[in-house]
């Protein structure tokens, strides 16, 4: 079961969309639990990208990389559809230790397979992070929104079946 939590940032500011204040403040919450989810996931994926060693190494270490690249976009493009729905993108390292529902990353991992299991375990919780905001996204009837998850959890699915299949699972 995953964690909730309730984010303290309730100010809805002025926005173009035409979708209630009400639903609006819902989207931003279910957002904001991807956006925390996402910046801790991109950061864990750089201190694997960083320390990985091991006979995968040349094929695993960039593969991380582009991981990380697509996450960081991916990180902005939900941020930005936050402050367009009127909502405040939060995002420090303090709130991103407090809210994330990813669990801390045991930094003296090295080998590249535990690498590769740790990651794939991550980009799952992640998974199911933006899969419960985009049911969020459906029930309020944001279409956009509804895109701007389905785009991560199709690119994060196939990130995470490259993990799968180099653990042959």
């Amino acid at each position: 079961m995953m964690k909730t939590r309730k984010h303290e940032v309730k100010t809805m500011k002025n926005s173009p969309s035409q979708i209630p204040a009400e639903a609006r403040t819902k989207l931003c919450d279910a957002l904001r639990g991807v956006l925390t989810d996402g910046l801790d996931l991109h950061s864990q994926i750089k201190v694997a990208h960083w320390n990985i060693k091991g006979p995968q190494f040349a094929a695993l270490h960039p593969l991380f990389d582009t991981f990380a690249t697509d996450l960081a976009t991916q990180n902005d493009t939900v941020a930005e559809r936050i402050r367009t729905l009127g909502g405040l993108a939060v995002g420090t390292s303090r709130h991103i230790a407090k809210h994330s529902r990813l669990p801390e990353y045991p930094q003296e991992v090295t080998k590249d397979l535990e690498h590769t299991k740790l990651l794939a375990d991550r980009i799952g919780t992640y998974l199911m992070g933006a899969r419960a905001a985009r049911d969020v996204a459906i029930e309020q009837k944001d279409d956009d929104t509804n895109s701007v998850l389905t785009d991560i959890v199709t690119m994060f699915e196939k990130h995470a079946w490259f993990l799968h299949a180099t653990l042959d699972y």
